[in-house]
């Protein structure tokens, strides 16, 4: 990276003139707490003392017989507190907020896992907080919803565009450039103008550097290999950050959707749609027409169905340093159906497509090799599109008497 923020030809902050110096100040606040020991090891025992780090990371024996080939191991994200990697960057933002003397975070979100994450450090920090959400995610995530404002939090859906994640994020830069004097946007992702990629990305190499750690420990060796999936990019560069200078193959996976070629997917770098363009501040990889116009995106997930990707991620994809896959919606039911019966583990949709893109490929490595999945979150909040995907007919009949129940 370079200094105006650049990985090869991606990245920058493409920002209107009124925040330069807001961006300047955050630049200068991350700079000086990056080159502070204490602030690493303040954030390193809020996080064990808060949010269970470190994470384990578990061998799956029962999922390692069932495919063959290399011995699986997931690094258990889903025990970090709220639910998944989330809490790594917001919890760091937190700290950089105080230091900065603001009293307000903004945040947008997904799938709500970021938003439930920026209400719990809000909350324990002593910050008002706002949270935008489009509205056809707020309908699918419900139960997040639920506890953003029972913590306090203000949860915005936003009824422009398609009513996901982009325009969320458009929402809550709007606010920023209004009230940027006492607030900080918590950007949840590696994207966005600098210097958000690179400070995402810098919190939430806790991850793999446990994992490294982790995996020297039990098998004495580094894995073979080591799959995330891919929405904005911040759980993959986590736990990609301690293994780029390791012979290692870091495989990211983005939503399939329906499929590459049926135009319904969120799959930037794995397909063909993806263009080289300008949003939200930076230059990355999105998924744009050929007028520069934002396309609508789809996933099963509501956290991996974002436009674009993470301008780091695309330097690495370009550089061949990344291979980039993509899962399915189909693929992915079947690959959370399968971890969750062979192993008990109840994965987020988002990481389900980690594990559908692994499930495909371990039976070809050897007895002797490990690879290493990254379960980026729980998938409690994915009950409702879970039931609904697998028409499950008891799930159906209790919505249909709280329905009664309610009058509807």
């Amino acid at each position: 990276m370079n200094e105006r923020g650049y990985y090869g030809e991606f990245g920058g902050a493409f920002i209107p003139e009124v925040l330069v110096a807001t961006f300047a100040q955050l630049v200068e606040a991350f700079r000086e707490a990056k080159s502070d020991p204490s602030f690493w090891q303040e954030y390193v025992e809020l996080m064990s003392t808060y949010s269970c780090r470190p994470t384990p990371l578990t061998y799956a024996e029962n999922l390692t017989r069932h495919c063959g080939g290399a011995g699986i191991y997931i690094k258990r994200e889903d025990l970090n507190h709220t639910g998944a990697h989330k809490a790594n960057n917001v919890m760091g933002q937190g700290l950089l907020v105080k230091r900065m003397g603001k009293r307000r975070v903004i945040a947008e979100t997904g799938a709500g896992q970021h938003g439930v994450a920026t209400a719990t450090m809000a909350a324990k920090f002593g910050f008002r907080c706002t949270v935008y959400m489009g509205e056809v995610d707020v309908e699918r995530q419900r139960p997040n919803v639920f506890w953003m404002e029972r913590l306090g939090a203000e949860v915005v859906p936003v009824q422009e565009g398609s009513r996901t994640l982009k325009d969320a994020i458009n929402e809550a830069f709007r606010d920023w450039v209004t009230n940027m004097d006492d607030t900080h946007y918590v950007l949840g992702t590696a994207c966005g103008p600098h210097p958000f990629p690179e400070m995402v990305s810098y919190f939430q190499s806790i991850v793999g550097k446990e994992a490294r750690e982790q995996i020297l420990a039990r098998e004495g060796k580094l894995p073979a290999r080591v799959y995330a999936c891919v929405g904005g990019g911040s759980n993959a560069l986590g736990i990609f950050a301690a293994f780029l200078d390791d012979p290692v193959e870091l495989v990211g996976v983005e939503a399939g959707g329906k499929g590459l070629d049926s135009g319904h997917h969120a799959a930037r770098l794995a397909s063909k749609d993806g263009a080289v363009g300008v949003a939200h501040g930076y230059k990355s990889y999105f998924l744009q027409d050929g007028d520069g116009q934002m396309r609508e995106t789809h996933s099963i997930s509501a956290g991996l169905d974002y436009v674009g990707v993470s301008p780091i991620l695309a330097c690495l994809r370009d550089q061949g340093r990344i291979r980039i896959e993509a899962a399915t919606d189909a693929e992915v039911l079947d690959a959370f159906s399968l971890t969750l019966r062979k192993e008990g583990l109840i994965s987020a949709l988002e990481s389900a497509h980690a594990f559908a893109r692994a499930f495909k490929e371990v039976g070809n490595l050897s007895h002797d090799e490990v690879v290493i999945i990254n379960q980026s979150g729980r998938g409690d909040k994915d009950i409702f599109t879970v039931a609904d995907a697998f028409a499950d007919p008891k799930w159906r009949e209790f919505i249909r008497r709280k329905a009664e129940q309610y009058g509807a």
